[in-house]
C-alpha cells in the first residue's frame, strides 16, 4: 500500500489516542495520520495546564497529581468528538494503563497507537529536538514510568525506526483489518 492510496470507507466515528514517551513521534505521525484518513487532529500536549509546562520545562517530571487535570481534558476531547460523530487522532504520552483507563473509559471506540522503539533512537531524536518544552533529560523517567499496553488493551503497535509515510500506512491497514475492510 502507498501514501497514495484512498482512505479507509466510512465507518463508525473512531479515535485513536497516539501514545508513547517523548520523543517517539506522536506529534509527526498523528498529524501525518489525522491528513491522511481526514480526522480532526489535537495535540495532546496543548491541553496541558501551564503549571505542567513549566514543571516539565524545568526538567521536573509529572507526578500522577499533575497529570489528573490533564488526563480529564484529554477524556473531555475524546468524548466531545465521539458525541459529535466526528473521527480524530489526539497526541498523549498515556503511559500508564490507569491514564489510558482515564482517557479511554472502555470505549471501544478508542483505539491507542503505540508508537515503540529503542531508547538509543528515541534519545537521538530528543537531542535534535530544539523546538520542545520537554527536555531530552525527562526521557529517562518517562521510561522508567511507561506500563507498554498489554494484549486486553487491543493496541496498534507500530515501530518507529521507519518513514513516517510507513507507519502510518501500518496503522491504516490494521484499522481496516480491524473493521473487516481493505483499505481501498
Amino acid at each position: 500500500m502507498t501514501a497514495n492510496t484512498p482512505v479507509l470507507p466510512p465507518g463508525p466515528p473512531t479515535i485513536l489516542v497516539m501514545m508513547g514517551v517523548c520523543g517517539t513521534g506522536k506529534t509527526t505521525i498523528g498529524k501525518a495520520l489525522a491528513k491522511r484518513m481526514g480526522w480532526t487532529f489535537q495535540e495532546g500536549d496543548d491541553l496541558h495546564p501551564p503549571a505542567n509546562i513549566a514543571k516539565m520545562k524545568s526538567g521536573t517530571p509529572l507526578d500522577d497529581a499533575d497529570r489528573g487535570p490533564w488526563l480529564a481534558k484529554v477524556g473531555g476531547w475524546i468524548s466531545v468528538q465521539l458525541t459529535a460523530g466526528r473521527s480524530g487522532v489526539i497526541t498523549c504520552s498515556a503511559l500508564k494503563r490507569t491514564y489510558r483507563s482515564t482517557i479511554i473509559g472502555g470505549r471501544d471506540d478508542v483505539i491507542l497507537v503505540y508508537l515503540k522503539g529503542s531508547e538509543k533512537l528515541i534519545a537521538r531524536r530528543l537531542g535534535r529536538r530544539g523546538d520542545h518544552f520537554m527536555p531530552a533529560s525527562l526521557l529517562a523517567s518517562q521510561i522508567a514510568t511507561l506500563q507498554a499496553p498489554g494484549v486486553r488493551e487491543n493496541p496498534i503497535v507500530v515501530k518507529i525506526d521507519q518513514p513516517v509515510e510507513a507507519q502510518v500506512e501500518d496503522i491504516v491497514e490494521v484499522l481496516a483489518r480491524r473493521r473487516g475492510q481493505t483499505a481501498a
